[in-house]
């Protein structure tokens, strides 16, 4: 047990060699399988969100109803994905990756089939959100699974892949709902999330397997406790019980200074991504004289490709900066961190894009919209664009690599709760967005956006400086080097 007085970060020289065997229970390329099966998971809830809201016109003239009550089925599943999330990670850490991903994928077909069919707007409303618990998992669950198979010096690129496929999402879903609704209807791309989501639950029946570690789950102790109180006459069964867990515990998790620190830093540079593109078809859209459906839908694209970019290569520099810092900590004489890990030398990748990449783009885009015309302003947008994919990447991808670290046990759980709390967030943020552009500017809103970003990088140098102080002042159960 770990206390303020117990150093988090072992000496290199302390750690068990032996730790570093469950990370060698899957070959490179059985990891790379399972990588890309997380991340196709992954890939779906923004996708599904995104490809909603081009729809909502003709949604709405199909079932005779309101546009107005056709959005309030985006917040009521983005609420039920929040819930179902956070239990999700929940049950993953007490029954495992594996059943959860296989409990929740049936649900999501059932949904995608059911609103494919819906003929009334409440009807659309249940199923919508039974959808979206059924895919909320995609991010806590994948982030966990690559906690669990990935080495700590490993894990930083695996995960910027994980969150380049997942990202792409919100970006080429706006074209491609725009796409399907305006050749196509609404419901075929239901049925299309039918098909994936049967081949996604195909696959990971045949090829996921359990990644946890040995010991890790709560329901092996429940059955080892069960077993124990047997009657020694009696044969020993390990039985499969239903145990009920409170899906709200992980959120105790942002009592962890340094976790909400992180968390908060990375929603003031998600900000800017949001200040570009919720208004975009009354920005550069109507700056540039851009009115079709599909054209604006696919203006968000190079946002998606700097995600693609953005992501990994975050992940790879986290990963070397990790390594570099730990060789030189590990030198007779260094200084800081008992000679061993660190845990925040991760976060020194977002530096960049918290510094310059996503405030720096945001700002330049106000400018350009405003005082550029013509062709040049079109593709120094579209520059800004690609840049802020990167830079919110240079921030998301590595926080969620330390968030992962420093609860590593909990690695699930600390992703439901960040991810949790940061769409909480946006969302009180979002709807002041387009009032903010129409009364005051599209300037004066990116550059507010901008300086929030700068207050989140203020943040990150605080946690950077001060992340050992800060875990001492709240335990919840942080990973050492020994165990990580």
């Amino acid at each position: 047990m770990t206390s303020e007085e117990t150093p988090l970060l072992a000496p290199e020289g302390n750690i068990r060699v032996d730790h570093n065997h469950v990370y060698d229970r899957f070959t490179p390329w059985r990891k790379r399988g399972i990588l890309t099966l997380v991340s196709c998971s992954g890939l779906i809830p923004f996708f599904v969100s995104g490809t909603f809201i081009p729809a909502i016109p003709q949604i709405a003239r199909d079932l005779s109803t309101t546009p107005e009550m056709v959005s309030f089925t985006i917040s009521l599943s983005i609420f039920g994905a929040a819930i179902g999330s956070m239990a999700m990670a929940t049950y993953s850490g007490f029954y495992g990756r594996r059943p959860v991903y296989l409990a929740g994928l049936p649900f999501f077909c059932l949904g995608s089939y059911q609103v494919a069919v819906s003929q009334n707007i409440y009807y659309l409303v249940f199923w919508r959100f039974v959808q979206n618990v059924g895919i909320s998992g995609g991010m806590s669950l994948g982030a966990g699974v690559i906690g669990d198979i990935y080495k700590l010096e490993e894990r930083g690129f695996a995960l910027g892949v994980f969150y380049g496929v997942s990202l792409l999402g919100p970006a080429i879903a706006p074209v491609t709902g725009g796409i399907a609704t305006q050749y196509s209807s609404w419901r075929m791309l239901q049925w299309g999330f039918l098909i994936y989501g049967l081949a996604l639950l195909i696959s990971m029946v045949l090829w996921l397997p359990e990644t946890s570690h040995p010991g890790a789950l709560g329901i092996a102790n429940v059955l080892e406790d069960q077993n124990q109180q047997e009657s020694r006459y009696t044969p020993s069964r390990r039985k499969w019980r239903w145990v009920w867990l409170n899906p709200f515990s992980c959120l105790g998790l942002l009592r962890s200074p340094n976790i909400m620190l992180v968390m908060l830093a990375g929603t003031a540079t998600l900000l800017t991504d949001f200040v570009l593109l919720v208004p975009l078809a009354l920005t550069i859209g109507a700056k540039y004289g851009i009115t079709n459906e599909a054209l604006i839908g696919a203006v968000f694209i190079p946002c998606g490709i700097g995600n693609v970019v953005g992501a990994p290569l975050a992940g790879l520099l986290s990963d070397r900066i990790v390594r570099t810092s730990r060789s030189k900590r590990s030198k007779p004489g260094s200084v800081g961190s008992g000679g061993g890990w660190y845990p925040e030398d991760r976060l020194r990748t977002a530096l960049i894009g918290a510094a310059a990449c996503a405030p720096l783009s945001a700002l330049l885009a106000g400018l350009t919209i405003t005082y550029v015309p013509g062709r040049m302003g079109l593709i120094i947008c579209l520059g800004c664009l690609f840049m802020n994919g990167i830079g919110v990447d240079l921030v998301l991808s590595p926080s969620a690599a330390y968030n992962v670290d420093v609860v590593h046990k909990r690695s699930a759980e600390v992703m439901a709760a960040n991810n949790g709390a940061r769409a909480l967030l946006i969302s009180l943020l979002v709807p002041f967005i387009l009032p903010s552009v129409t009364h005051f500017s599209v300037l004066a809103t990116n550059a507010a956006a901008a300086l929030i970003a700068w207050m989140g990088l203020g943040l990150l140098v605080l946690t950077i400086r001060y992340g050992e102080e800060l875990r001492g002042w709240k335990d919840v159960g942080y990973s050492t080097a020994e165990n990580n």
